[in-house]
């Protein structure tokens, strides 16, 4: 008798989980369950679409999804289409890899003017989410205020300021495409509530800045400490001494040619977004670390600016039936463990961190999990989500019905560019009828 297993959530985690399963033993069958028709999720609607190359890994998923033990449920979404209870019901385990879709609210006075975006929305909109695909942010500004120092802040950046040359080899879905290319951006603001040190930029997508075509990366000489003080031993420190140098590089360079710019302000937080009826300013207030916080001076600045980005962070979705942690906004876990027959993977388990790989480490405790906690299993599984969704008139599509999506974004791909991507799930369910 085979243990079922179902894995909400057809991402980095849901994965790397489904690879250990295989791995643990040949009695499970595994189902993946995605609400959206395309799987992958963070690598297909959160990778930058100029960095390719990390989206490389989908060879290795689709091997994962094509095995003779994995069906994909396409299109069937957790809440709306089958309840949780409902899967339990089904399953002898479900492992929840829903990731953490929404954004932390820039919680300032403003912050809900039109033109302020949280990043998982805007991100989601240049990436092609069908989520986001209505967005319609409007460009039409000359300077861009990107509020955070993680990797997601400089990509937005970077995606803004690009030309369409050095964009022709991604993924960038026309909508996009056509706003940002015919945008009036002169410069985008990077702004960090703490220093250049704290910044959790990785080196290789900082000194990435310092090639683009028309852009130009800018820093203050004054904001640039001496010497890395304050950051623990080994790869923290590491870190932080090759972003200063970085740092400082961008703090030399010539104007040249190029014409726009990347700025980064460091020791500042948003106050206040300014506007009457829309975004016109952001007001930061200037700040010092104490013990390794940022605390308010007091004083403040303002910069003149059309549109806002806040990448400050992500949670999960509330979710019927599964404890969350309100301050954190991901489920309580005991290293992915809910409770016996429920388990959790990826951001939604940890919080927004770490990078791809770490959801190996997800997969693998996950599915050593579900060894301990299954036994011999025994519950239908597959056939009973099949007849339980028939029932309902929910169509969804399987791994093949995908690779001919995919092939028909491959084969309408302009010349370069890996595929053009279809952004609405009726144009994707077109391709199959």
């Amino acid at each position: 008798m085979s243990v079922s297993i179902a894995i909400v959530g057809a991402g980095p985690g849901g994965f790397y989980t489904a690879a250990a399963l295989i791995k643990s033993g040949p009695d499970c069958r595994i189902d993946m369950i995605e609400a959206l028709p395309a799987p992958y999720g963070l690598i297909r609607g959160g990778v930058a679409p100029d960095h390719q190359r990390t989206k490389a890994v989908t060879r290795t998923f689709a091997k994962i999804a094509a095995h003779e033990r994995v069906a994909y449920f396409g299109c069937v979404r957790l809440g709306r289409d089958v309840s949780l209870a409902e899967l339990r019901d089904r399953y002898d385990a479900v492992v929840l890899a829903l990731g953490a879709p929404l954004d932390r609210k820039l919680a300032v006075s403003g912050g809900d003017l039109p033109g302020v975006y949280g990043a998982a929305s805007f991100v989601g909109w240049y990436n092609g989410h069908p989520d986001f695909a209505d967005l319609a942010p409007d460009l039409n500004v000359k300077r861009v205020c990107v509020i955070g120092n993680g990797n997601v802040a400089l990509d937005v950046a970077r995606v803004l300021v690009k030309t369409p040359s050095e964009m022709a080899s991604s993924d960038l879905p026309d909508h996009a495409a056509k706003a940002i290319q015919g945008a009036a951006i002169q410069e985008v603001a990077v702004i960090g509530r703490r220093g250049p040190l704290q910044a959790k930029f990785t080196n290789k997508e900082l000194r990435e800045l310092g090639g683009l075509a028309d852009c130009l990366p800018c820093t203050d000489a004054e904001d640039m400490p001496d010497a890395v003080t304050g950051v623990a031993a080994g790869r923290a420190k590491r870190l932080a001494e090759k972003n200063l140098e970085t740092f400082r590089d961008f703090a030399c360079r010539e104007a040249a040619e190029r014409r726009k710019r990347i700025r980064f302000f460091f020791n500042a937080r948003p106050a206040e977004v300014l506007g009457e009826g829309r975004v016109e300013g952001l007001r930061l207030e200037r700040t010092r670390l104490r013990d390794g916080r940022a605390q308010g001076t007091g004083e403040t600045f303002d910069l003149s600016c059309g549109l806002v980005v806040s990448a400050i962070g992500y949670r999960m979705a509330p979710l019927e039936g599964v404890p969350m942690d309100t301050e954190t906004g991901v489920v309580r876990n005991r290293d992915g463990r809910v409770e016996a027959g429920l388990y959790v993977v990826g951001w939604a388990k940890r919080g927004p961190t770490g990078v791809i790989g770490t959801n190996k480490h997800d997969g693998d405790a996950a599915a050593a999990q579900i060894a301990l906690d299954a036994g011999p299993g025994g519950r239908p599984g597959r056939g009973a989500l099949e007849e339980l969704l028939r029932s309902r008139g929910i169509r969804w599509i399987d791994f093949q019905d995908w690779r001919r999506i995919d092939a028909a974004e491959i084969a309408a791909a302009p010349k370069g560019a890996p595929r053009q991507k279809l952004i609405r799930i009726n144009d994707m369910l077109a391709i199959l009828d």
